[in-house]
């Protein structure tokens, strides 16, 4: 690989400033320049001159942000609920106007689009959010499911002469997107659907944008032509608002929901609509369409491709999810390992003071998360590719039976990614808020902002525990076509091609001679195969024996979740996310210095992940003796030791610059209580006394009258 001084990579990557954890730089067995541009991809690899594409518009992202006043910091500033949503709706303009990304090059380079959202999530979720929504998931939902008609719409969303929103959900069903009571009926006559809800309780709700600022909607709505028949879900383009003065179109109630927990510059709101009347054109008809005389056409020969095809666009949002939380907890991890390379506490002697990094519990209790970081977020990054690949397909002449098993495949990715992406960054934040003790609580470090901001990730486009079903139904409807009828257990995407080998899986045990041999991802990985293949097999066993003890399909699945179904398809998921880690760390493009580093952030995340299984591997027998658990335990302790000097150099790789991280526990100079003391300075006003005292000291009882009045 060339130096990494060449193609202006250090204009890109200027040296980090000196101060307290120099030293931990200092001992990094890598240097963190060289492992930033191999995480760019292979274009890196393959022009070694070239300047790296998707840092250079990530710095030009940090830079607009950080010059433009609009978007300037102001530590422990209390703003109303009304004021941060104007804030994030002209911030939100102003990214448009600064055209970061045009048309063509989201289509020609999909990994720029999560890098846009990344980077200003980094910043502020609610404005990340809010452009997210408009532009990609709106207008995403637009070009991906519509066609050529519907062109006419991006250059009003590029514009923001309209503003969009994506309304599934209803205030009685979320998860459930088939029992959706939105209505449109078509009316052959006028040439116009009638999008309607039957009552209240199909009132669109949680739709962000929709409380103040959106006037346009892709609205989610069960089709029915003349007749009578359903043909199920499909989107339609409704105005909500007019434009130019923000009222509600005739015959929609719209408004906003209130405070909630986190992302409080998002405007999430409600709709319903009366008999309201939009052209045949506004049908979003990729997948489905009507004629003027009302008859329902579609390109798939049956409702299940259909379906499949249509899930696979509707994981767009759970993708997104999966990145986003992956964000979260590399900030959290930026402040709470930074913080820990230069907190001291105790040491050998009343004299000498440590590092808290210095600690094995310390290490135990972040080092994990970090190496999670690195593999969710190369999971996050290939499922992107994936799901373009999908929409692309789409938007082609590929209708057919693969596109429609890629569109089932990604949809059992995204229900599953989202789940353990949104949870390991809820848990992991929460860690690094404790591990940074008192000074994790001052709101002024983020870690509270970012705890609340991933929260809502937690049930955002589908309940966790819901969407697991989705993967674990999938992954039962293959064994059930393998052992009804033969067929060979293949995807699009070769997650599953594993199960052909099945039987011999499960005959296989863990036979790991010492510490060291587990020390590779490939051990975990094999342990891995055999827990999907066991847990597949018991919740299939488990809902026939549902069945035939007289319970009917819902209360069979409803019955085999908890010790089934629920931790088959995290398994599954742990295993595809560990495996494409591992893929991508073994490959032979990673340069030598690099592969001990990433083969024990793959290896500590593989493991980590599987002792969470622990139960479960002695239950069926994978695991035999005590030996067995104490190994990867030891495994695990070993990994966190080995990477602990080169931890501040891979946060040094994840973290943004300190205008973006915004912790003063976090600068990347380390000068931990220089920057907090000058930061809670800042805050609290020095000399000023509350604003409340004066009124307080002429009404405050006096001591006399209290005895008098005893």
């Amino acid at each position: 690989m060339a130096p990494v001084s060449e193609g202006g990579t250090d204009a890109l990557l200027p040296d980090l400033p000196k101060g307290p954890l120099q030293a931990y730089r200092a001992r990094a067995s890598f240097c963190w320049r060289e492992l930033v541009l191999f995480l760019e991809g292979e274009d890196v690899l393959r022009l070694k001159w070239a300047t790296p594409r998707l840092l250079r518009f990530q710095k030009a992202i940090f830079s607009a942000l950080e010059n433009d006043p609009l978007f300037a910091r102001s530590h422990g500033e209390d703003i109303s609920l009304e004021k941060y949503r104007e804030l994030s709706f002209l911030r939100c303009k102003r990214v448009m106007e600064y055209s970061l990304l045009p048309v063509e090059e989201m289509v020609a380079r999909p990994l720029s689009v999560q890098t846009l959202i990344a980077c200003l999530g980094m910043y502020d979720w609610s404005l990340a959010v809010k452009f997210l929504l408009h532009m990609l998931t709106f207008g995403s939902a637009i070009y991906s499911s519509g066609s050529e008609r519907h062109l006419k719409y991006l250059p009003k969303i590029f514009n923001m002469d309209i503003f969009g929103c994506f309304a599934v959900t209803e205030l009685s069903h979320g998860s459930n997107a088939k029992a959706i009571r939105t209505t449109a009926h078509y009316d052959p006559t006028t040439e116009e659907f009638i999008i309607h809800s039957p009552d209240f309780e199909a009132a669109k709700f949680w739709v962000g944008n929709m409380g103040k600022t959106a006037t346009h909607a892709v609205v989610f709505a069960q089709l029915y032509t003349p007749g009578g028949q359903c043909h199920g879900l499909h989107s339609f383009v409704v105005q909500i608002r007019n434009p130019k003065t923000l009222l509600p179109m005739p015959g929609v109630m719209v408004g906003d929901i209130g405070k909630k927990l986190g992302l409080n510059g998002v405007d999430n709101g409600f709709a319903m609509f009366h008999k309201v009347r939009i052209p045949r054109q506004d049908l979003l008809n990729r997948t489905g369409d009507v004629t003027p005389e009302g008859t329902y056409v579609t390109p798939f020969k049956d409702d299940r491709q259909r379906f499949g095809a249509s899930l696979g666009t509707l994981s767009f949002g759970r993708v997104a999810i999966v990145g986003m939380s992956i964000v979260n907890l590399k900030l959290a991890l930026s402040i709470a390992l930074r913080f820990s390379a230069t907190r001291c506490q105790f040491g050998p002697s009343d004299g000498e003071e440590v590092p808290v990094l210095e600690y094995q519990t310390q290490q135990w209790r972040l080092l994990p998360y970090l190496a999670a970081v690195y593999a969710l977020d190369h999971f996050s990054k290939s499922l992107y590719l994936d799901l373009a690949e999908l929409q692309q397909g789409l938007m082609g002449t590929d209708q057919g039976a693969r596109q429609a098993e890629l569109g089932r495949e990604i949809h059992a990715l995204a229900s599953a990614g989202k789940p353990l992406a949104s949870w390991t960054a809820q848990r992991g934040i929460q860690e690094c808020r404790e591990a940074c003790g008192g000074h994790g609580c001052l709101a002024v470090n983020r870690l509270g902002d970012l705890r609340n901001d991933n929260d809502p990730n937690c049930t955002f486009e589908g309940d966790n525990n819901i969407l697991l079903q989705q993967t674990s139904s999938y992954l039962l409807s293959l064994l059930a076509c393998h052992v009804q009828g033969g067929a060979r257990f293949e995807s699009p995407l070769r997650t599953v091609d594993f199960l052909q080998a099945y039987p011999d899986i499960l005959g296989q045990r863990f036979t790991c001679p010492s510490v060291d041999s587990c020390l590779d991802s490939s051990v975990p990985l094999a342990a891995y195969e055999w827990l999907v293949c066991y847990l597949l097999r018991e919740s299939y066993q488990k809902l026939n024996q549902e069945k035939r003890s007289g319970s009917n399909d819902f209360e069979a699945r409803n019955n085999s979740q908890v010790y089934y179904c629920h931790p088959l398809a995290l398994a599954f998921l742990e295993l595809t996310v560990v495996r494409r880690f591992h893929e991508y760390t073994h490959q032979p493009r990673v340069p030598p210095p690099l592969r001990a580093v990433l083969g024990r952030l793959s290896a500590l995340y593989a493991l980590w992940s599987l002792s969470q299984h622990t139960a479960l591997l002695y239950q069926g027998g994978y695991f035999c003796g005590e030996q067995a658990g104490k190994m990867i335990q030891n495994a695990i302790l070993d990994l966190c030791s080995q990477l602990k000097d080169d931890a501040v150099a891979l946060v040094d790789v994840i973290a943004p610059p300190d205008f973006v991280l915004d912790s003063p526990i976090g600068r990347a100079d380390g000068e931990l209580y220089k920057n907090l003391w000058t930061a809670v300075l800042l805050e609290s006003r020095v000399l000023e006394r509350p604003s409340w005292w004066s009124e307080f000291s002429v009404h405050k009882p006096r001591i006399g009258s209290l005895k008098s009045k005893l």
